[in-house]
């Protein structure tokens, strides 16, 4: 509790919160009066992808930024090697530094996203259930790059080093991953679409896209062929979950063997 109140305290002090927090109710709002257009009945699915779609390329920077910065600032004011002195472990220092860095950025989405609820009734039908998977696929993508961000934290010795690691994984993922593996795609076949299924599913963006869109009813598996089949071999829902293992487990283990006690300018 004393590290989620501490965390509270320099979050509301600082800028990157807020700022953060501005940008996506800045995207969120622009997007509602663009789509403000679209039918009553059919405009709400319509406006959840667009909205996802918009913001799943700020989120992940964001909390990538907040997760490295939170944790090197605790280099900086020389907090982590008192913490460590006392005989307190890295590991029991980075979970109770990521509960709090989880409570501080999700419970402002969280409540943003209620009231943005409420906005849009007045233009949509609203579906509850399709509203609640976009709400836990924002805050399966945030707890996976706030994790991230906080491994980068742990081993960058300036903040030189940490905006270079970020704009690294974020480019990866948006990017350079889909392009990997296109060039392998003329090679997959039936007997290896389960290992190209794995690794299309490790990209986080591509395992909480499908989860959204297949559980909203955008995408359907009715009629799928044998290598589609193969391919989507488990349910979408079991490669989010899965994913977010993945990544919260390698991002703490990365951040609890590689960690640097002290940093630099």
């Amino acid at each position: 509790m004393h590290y989620i109140w501490k965390e509270w305290k320099e979050n509301i002090r600082g800028k990157g919160l807020w700022l953060s927090l501005s940008i996506i109710v800045l995207i969120s709002v622009s997007i509602l009066f663009r789509s403000s257009v679209l039918s009553f009945d059919k405009g709400f699915l319509v406006l959840l992808i667009n909205l996802f779609d918009t913001v799943s390329y700020f989120i992940p920077i964001l909390c990538l930024f907040i997760g490295a910065f939170s944790i090197f600032q605790e280099k900086e004011q020389k907090t982590l090697i008192m913490l460590l002195t006392k005989r307190d472990r890295y590991s029991s220092f980075l979970f109770k530094k990521s509960l709090g860095l989880y409570t501080v950025v999700l419970l402002p989405l969280i409540v943003w996203f209620f009231i943005y609820l409420l906005m849009l009734k007045f233009y949509f039908q609203i579906d509850a259930k399709s509203y609640s998977l976009f709400v836990f696929a924002l805050i399966c993508l945030s707890l996976i790059f706030l994790q991230m961000g906080a491994a980068i934290g742990s081993f960058s010795r300036s903040r030189m080093q940490i905006i270079g690691y970020t704009i690294f994984i974020w480019f990866y993922l948006f990017f350079m991953h889909d392009f990997i593996l296109l060039s392998f795609l003329p090679n997959v076949t039936t007997d290896n679409v389960q290992v190209f299924s794995i690794a299309y599913f490790l990209n986080p963006l591509e395992a909480v896209r499908m989860f959204l869109e297949t559980g909203m009813g955008v995408y359907s598996f009715g009629h799928m062929s044998r290598l589609l089949q193969e391919f989507m071999w488990t349910k979408p829902a079991f490669f989010l979950f899965g994913n977010v293992a993945f990544w919260l487990l390698v991002s703490i283990l990365a951040a609890v063997v590689f960690h640097r006690k002290e940093g630099y300018e």
